[in-house]
């Protein structure tokens, strides 16, 4: 379907993107028609239909890259301003927190737990980084010291603390326990959840993975508080380096 420079209601009803979605639901709209729901409207001469065609091609047709996306690169497409960049962002928000709502919210029992947790966080991201979970004496997560520029959020009904606690490649050369074990001492962790993410989308972990791991354990080992697990976060996809034996 061709768009020229018309406005939506200017449309046959049956080619409008709002009223296709109310009556055939949202499933058979193209990524540029549920945009242009979200932007409500275009700018002179361009409809919202074509207006989200336009951000879908400053993306190159990466809908992964619109999930890390902040307002003021929004603001940088020609027709999106402060107003309509601000409505694309919480719209994503709102997947994102949808996407946790599955997550167990009592304890963590497994990598797959952990993955539930961090996935929508994480994989999308295109700087590796690192992230911590606390947990109290029963496995529960106690509170979260979190690496990296990740907003502010509630989980499991409890409000999450966060930090940078490492940014950039894992290497044991240059990775010290002390930032991880300095947020699980202050929030009186009994044990930690290690969990960073590879921006290439493959979760498999490097020797520095495991090398910087290992060194990770052995300093709880010495201060009382267990690394029960490093899990690594991919596109859709993790690798727990305790279930593949590699600690």
């Amino acid at each position: 379907m061709t768009y020229h420079s018309v406005r939506i209601k200017d449309l046959p009803e049956n080619e409008r993107p709002r009223e296709r979605l109310h009556k055939y639901g949202p499933e058979i709209l193209k990524d540029s028609e549920l945009l242009a729901i979200i932007l409500k409207s275009g700018f002179k001469g361009t409809t919202a239909v074509q207006l989200g065609e336009q951000i879908l091609m400053a993306l190159d047709g990466d809908l992964k890259r619109m999930a890390d996306y902040k307002s003021k690169q929004f603001e940088k497409i020609k027709g999106v301003g402060e107003a309509k960049a601000a409505q694309i962002v919480a719209a994503l928000e709102l997947g994102k927190r949808l996407a946790r709502f599955h997550a167990d919210r009592d304890k963590i029992t497994s990598p797959s737990d952990v993955a539930d947790l961090m996935m929508s966080k994480m994989r999308y991201l295109q700087k590796e980084i690192v992230c911590v979970l606390c947990l109290d004496t029963k496995g529960g997560v106690t509170t979260k010291g979190i690496a990296g520029d990740l907003d502010s959020d509630v989980l499991w009904g409890k409000k999450l603390s966060e930090a940078t606690v490492f940014e950039g490649t894992l290497n044991a050369s240059v990775f010290h326990p002390r930032e991880i074990f300095r947020f699980a001492i202050e929030e009186s962790a009994n044990s930690i959840v290690l969990v960073h993410n590879h921006p290439s989308g493959d979760p498999q972990p490097s020797q520095e993975d495991i090398r910087a791991t290992k060194q990770l354990i052995e300093a709880g080992n010495q201060i009382g508080i267990k690394v029960l697990d490093h899990v690594i976060i991919g596109d859709g996809i993790f690798v727990s380096l305790k279930e593949e034996g590699f600690i």
